[in-house]
């Protein structure tokens, strides 16, 4: 093996009259290199922005959702604490979800009112870490004689209303009237103001708490449902199902999996066909390996055919142009592991690129680089090197070295 190493390393080096082959080695280093480089960019900014979506998602939405057939139901406390007994739940909190408008000095805005249970809550959700200004408990007492709501910072916006002010919450479930069903509405004081990070929810959420909803909606005790925290986050859909057997009929569960399918099997989708389009990057280093490993067999006729008659075997001739295709492929994998690594590193710690949050969800570019994503690179990226050597090599080892004497 070392005498093949010695003669794939020694025909890199060309001589003056030869100059155009290292051109053409180092064009193919370069292509396998950004190929690979690109593979890892991506892909780990694709990572980035999966978890950053989801992490985003699981601070606003639980794990797993525990619902009735029925609607809004009652005895919760009893539906938790036999909920918190099934392996791998770690708390739950109540929870009631309504749509209403929010109108605040003549500018109104659709709206989800969540009421939430503030002690609770925060064993379940971060919401806690998401508040800008003011504070979680602030709803549950009055300011003014008024309830308290929290909002979304782009609600605010729309809206014009900042901590202090003063809103009105509107419901569509009104109280029937002689003239037919009016919107009951509420006056709430702004007490905390919240950011996510996911534009649809600063947009659109406010939270006020468990009994004032229940009392503005006139549901007494009841709840929409029970939010769940799991342990291991990538088996809620497990956990949900154990959930759903133990309650039985009328409950069912709903776990964040299936909730945001389309969406992460979209990402999945994207982060597939971006490996298979910018492969075709590698592709053309491994094309220029080949044009490389062609013009250097044409080239070492005449040494080739010297090795045969000195008795070299045909495997060896084979294994000295498999080797050096090889070595560029390594060498423009290396620095492109290197230079893509490099770019992550910067792009993770200064977060130069900002995008708009009502788009991509995310207002600043996440990157997330994974050992498998690595991995599978680096190995794809050689193992193409290595097939793109195969030919040229055959071709050599058949060379006649009769042939090549004769006409040399």
């Amino acid at each position: 093996m070392f005498f093949e190493l010695y003669f794939a390393l020694r025909y890199l080096k060309a001589k003056r009259k030869q100059a155009f082959i290292p051109v053409i080695t180092v064009i193919s280093v370069l292509s396998v290199m950004v190929g690979v480089m690109s593979l890892i960019v991506v892909l780990s900014v694709m990572n980035g922005f999966r978890d950053d979506l989801m992490s985003k998602i699981l601070g606003v939405n639980s794990h797993v959702l525990v619902l009735n057939y029925g609607g809004p139901f009652k005895d919760y406390e009893k539906v938790g604490k036999r909920v918190e007994e099934v392996d791998g739940v770690l708390a739950s909190t109540p929870f009631i979800y309504s749509q209403g408008m929010i109108n605040s000095s003549g500018n109104v805005s659709m709206a989800v009112i969540r009421g939430l249970d503030p002690r609770s809550v925060v064993n379940v959700l971060d919401i806690e870490s998401m508040i800008k200004k003011g504070s979680l408990a602030s709803i549950q007492g009055s300011a003014d004689g008024l309830p308290g709501i929290i909002i979304g910072n782009e609600l605010s916006r729309k809206v014009e209303a900042h901590p202090g002010d003063t809103l009105t919450v509107v419901s569509p479930g009104g109280k029937s009237t002689p003239s037919g069903r009016a919107p009951k509405t509420r006056k709430y004081k702004v007490t905390a103001i919240f950011d996510s990070g996911m534009y649809d929810y600063d947009a659109s959420m406010a939270f006020i708490s468990l009994k004032e909803s229940q009392d503005f909606l006139g549901l007494g005790d009841r709840v929409t449902g029970l939010e769940i925290k799991v342990r291991d986050v990538y088996k809620a859909d497990t956990v949900a199902r154990a959930i759903q057997e133990k309650l039985g009929y009328p409950y069912w569960t709903r776990d964040w999996k299936l909730t945001n399918r389309n969406l992460f099997a979209m990402l999945s989708l994207q982060k597939t066909t971006l490996f298979v389009i910018l492969s075709m990057i590698v592709l053309v280093g491994a094309l220029s390996i080949i044009g490389t490993l062609v013009m250097v067999v044409m080239e070492k006729k005449k040494d080739i055919a010297i090795l045969r008659a000195m008795g070299t075997s045909a495997r060896s001739i084979m294994s000295i142009f498999i080797l050096q295709g090889v070595f560029v492929g390594i060498v423009g994998t290396l620095t492109g592991l290197v230079s893509g690594l490099g770019i992550c590193f910067i792009l993770a710690k200064y977060k130069f690129i900002t995008l708009p949050a009502d788009v991509y969800y995310i207002s600043a570019l996440s990157v997330q680089v994974e050992f498998s994503d690595v991995f599978f690179v680096a190995l794809s990226a050689v193992i193409i090197c290595f097939f793109a050597t195969l030919y040229p090599s055959w071709r050599a080892a058949k060379l006649n070295p009769v042939d090549a004497i004769r006409y040399e």
